[in-house]
């Protein structure tokens, strides 16, 4: 392997691994490696930045053995057109050559980058879900937790015995749901379950392409949780839903969302600009969703800080750019626009 080195993808390439690469930011997403290449050489914007930064699992392994594959967790800035910057990147591979050099597997690496600054630990529940979709990829079995999971959603230990039920299971439970009876047993049990296990399952769910048959029972979750004005229900829904194979229902209940008391509900309104956001590329749909994020009386960074986000999003810029220009806006979105450039 060179010491110059022009991309992660050479380095790994150079140093004899097969690899592949997620975002993490958002949904846990892989990157095509075309994609990855033309990210890397900044000559396409990072499609799914957070916070202004790409936050990234690149998953690699050694051709020539058959040990567990390695991860790196890396959190790369982006500019303004949320392109990657370089310099970050090379400093990066710069760092990992000069503490492995060309041996970036085996025991000598471990623990080497622990200090590195690019180099984040994701929280318990991303963790758990992408250890569990790496072993759907790998075709390996799942953790020792998901028989009890499988046990628990069949409902044959009661589901108020939640706390047996550890989080990686409901992980390993939610990237399985083509296995056994899963999908058949979750569907019967999603009006039994506690916000102990529905709060984690929906953060797994978000990763998933949920069949069109959960979507359809979500959405009518949703609309009932509207109904009854249940803020946690909703937001819940909004996460299952927003990859799910269907993304017309995930588009009528972020509607609904918007157009209800609801509406204007901070974790709703974060929710969808965080999971449902493929639906804010629709600019009638944009220009509702920002007046409603403009009317909100509570938190006084809530406008700023989703425009900041959405605004990065390759696909969102361009129509909340020209929302600036649109003249039929309320005065409340006008005087929120008009104060991010005081």
């Amino acid at each position: 392997m060179s010491e110059h080195v022009a991309t992660l993808g050479q380095l790994l390439d150079g140093a004899g691994t097969q690899w592949r690469a997620f975002d993490i930011g958002r949904h846990i997403t892989k990157l095509d490696k075309k994609q990855f290449l033309t990210i890397e050489q900044a000559q396409t914007p990072y499609p799914y930045p957070l916070g202004g930064h790409a936050w990234l699992a690149i998953q690699f392994w050694d051709s020539k053995a058959s040990k567990e594959p390695y991860v790196w967790f890396l959190k790369f800035p982006l500019d303004e057109q949320s392109k990657l910057v370089s310099a970050s990147r090379d400093h990066f591979a710069n760092m990992v050559i000069e503490a492995l050099g060309t041996e970036i597997t085996g025991e000598q690496a471990d623990g080497k980058l622990d200090n590195n600054p690019y180099v984040f630990t994701p929280n318990a529940n991303k963790l758990a879900a992408f250890n569990a979709q790496l072993k759907v990829l790998l075709k390996q079995p799942a953790s020792q937790y998901y028989e009890h999971a499988q046990l628990y959603f069949s409902g044959k230990i009661g589901f108020d015995n939640w706390q047996s039920v550890a989080l990686q299971g409901i992980a390993d439970f939610a990237l399985r749901l083509d296995n056994d009876a899963n999908l058949s047993n979750l569907q019967k049990a999603w009006a039994h379950l506690p916000l102990e296990v529905l709060q984690p399952l929906s953060a797994m769910l978000e990763h998933v392409e949920i069949p069109t048959s959960l979507s359809e029972l979500l959405l009518a979750y949703g609309q009932a949780a509207i109904e009854n004005n249940d803020t946690i229900a909703l937001t819940a829904a909004l996460r299952s839903l927003s990859k799910g194979q269907a993304q017309g229902l995930s588009t009528q209940l972020v509607d609904a969302a918007l157009s209800s008391s609801l509406g204007n509900d901070s974790d709703v309104l974060l929710t969808i600009a965080g999971r449902c956001f493929v639906q804010l590329e629709d600019p009638e749909r944009l220009h509702i969703f920002m007046d409603n994020c403009a009317q909100h009386q509570e938190i006084a960074e809530l406008f700023p800080s989703v425009f900041a986000d959405l605004v990065a999003i390759p696909t969102i810029r361009p129509h909340l750019l020209g929302l600036l220009r649109k003249e039929n806006r309320s005065e409340t979105l006008a005087r929120a626009i008009g104060r991010l450039f005081s």
